[in-house]
């Protein structure tokens, strides 16, 4: 089933609350991947909306392997982001609620083949692009900061 398509098509663009899932996934250099997303070509983490009926494992793990061709193994949970608001490019509006994991990958091979995804790269903490909304901007700099603790924003 997909979940967005079935809640637009019952309230159109107005503004819905969505569960996401969002990813750092880490090299051995240390490099944290980015996907630059097709919808707006900005750079984000991997991650996406639960279906219903999921877990946020599996849909964490669903939508990683969609987007970059990984399977991953969740190691903790970095934060859970959930007082902003996003409006897609397409006119939908959302408050999203992402629960954003530290994540080892455990098989699968890197590839850009998703249809959400025009590209991956690694790239240095301190190094990387403006990512394309507050809530993963505020997870880059959560991550910079290091700190074991749960974030809740």
């Amino acid at each position: 089933m997909d979940y967005i398509k079935m809640i637009r098509s019952k309230v159109g663009h107005d503004m819905v609350f969505l569960n996401c899932v969002g990813a750092a996934i880490f090299n051995e250099e240390g490099k944290v991947l980015l996907q630059k997303r097709s919808d707006n070509n900005r750079w984000g983490f991997p991650g996406g909306v639960m279906e219903l009926g999921e877990s946020f494992e599996e849909a964490l793990k669903r939508e990683v392997f969609e987007e970059t061709g990984l399977c991953v193994g969740i190691r903790r949970l970095i934060g859970i982001y959930s007082k902003y608001t996003d409006k897609y490019p397409n006119g939908d509006q959302a408050q999203p609620i992402v629960q954003f994991f530290l994540c080892d990958v455990i098989g699968g091979t890197l590839n850009a083949s998703d249809e959400e995804t025009s590209e991956l790269a690694f790239f240095d903490l301190n190094e990387a692009p403006e990512l394309f909304n507050l809530q993963h901007r505020d997870a880059l700099h959560d991550l910079k900061v290091g700190s074991d603790d749960v974030m809740i924003r």
